[in-house]
């Protein structure tokens, strides 16, 4: 399931507003259909940036385009499901236009889609990560190191007895199923080998 495509989970009706579009409609429109944000595309449906309500309350300004987000934050549908939801935490959106090779707009997948995908509950990511993994398989002792994972984004936060664990520990969290990223704020009492830079997220690294 961590490699379903982006393509099978998208919306392919989607609704889009042009850069001209007065700001009045543009409100209406989140209104009416309760949407957190729309694509906003120019002539030939190429996506150009992403308008939400926050963008509406900050701004107020008369056109789409004007107060929209670009360059907007895109995916295609041949990507997977992971790579879509870490892109959605680094760049802190819920939402993502689907595009095509020519950045033609395609269609949506949200937040909420991709944790469809994200069958294991935050709970029990969290309970793997310290019983399973950090205790049996490294030998870490209890209380050495805080869990905590929030819509499948895991923040590893303590001490290692030693610093080349650290890339280890970030590489098996980041296996589980359900895990999105992992964000390290480790450290070591030891300092013998490190891979890994503090406070990068286990989301770039290979597995």
């Amino acid at each position: 399931m961590k490699h379903a495509k982006v393509g099978f989970l998208m919306t392919d009706e989607v609704v889009s507003v042009l850069g001209r579009v007065p700001f009045a409609d543009v409100a209406s429109l989140l209104l009416e259909h309760d949407f957190g944000g729309v694509p906003v595309v120019d002539e030939d449906d190429r996506v150009i940036g992403v308008v939400s309500r926050t963008d509406l309350l900050a701004h107020g300004r008369p056109t789409a385009q004007d107060l929209m987000s670009a360059p907007a934050v895109t995916v295609h549908g041949e990507q997977t499901v992971t790579e879509a939801a870490r892109l959605m935490a680094r760049c802190g959106v819920a939402r993502l236009p689907v595009v095509d090779d020519e950045d033609r707009l395609v269609g949506i997948v949200t937040r909420r889609d991709l944790l469809r995908v994200f069958l294991r509950p935050d709970h029990e990511i969290s309970r793997v990560l310290a019983e399973d993994v950090l205790a049996d398989t490294m030998g870490v002792a209890a209380g050495a190191v805080s869990v905590r994972v929030v819509d499948g984004v895991v923040t590893l936060d303590g001490r290692l007895p030693r610093s080349s664990q650290i890339p280890v520990a970030l590489r098996l969290a980041g296996q589980l199923d359900g895990v999105v990223t992992v964000i390290d704020r480790l450290t070591a009492r030891f300092h013998d080998t490190r891979t890994a830079p503090p406070g990068h997220s286990a989301g770039d690294v290979p597995r």
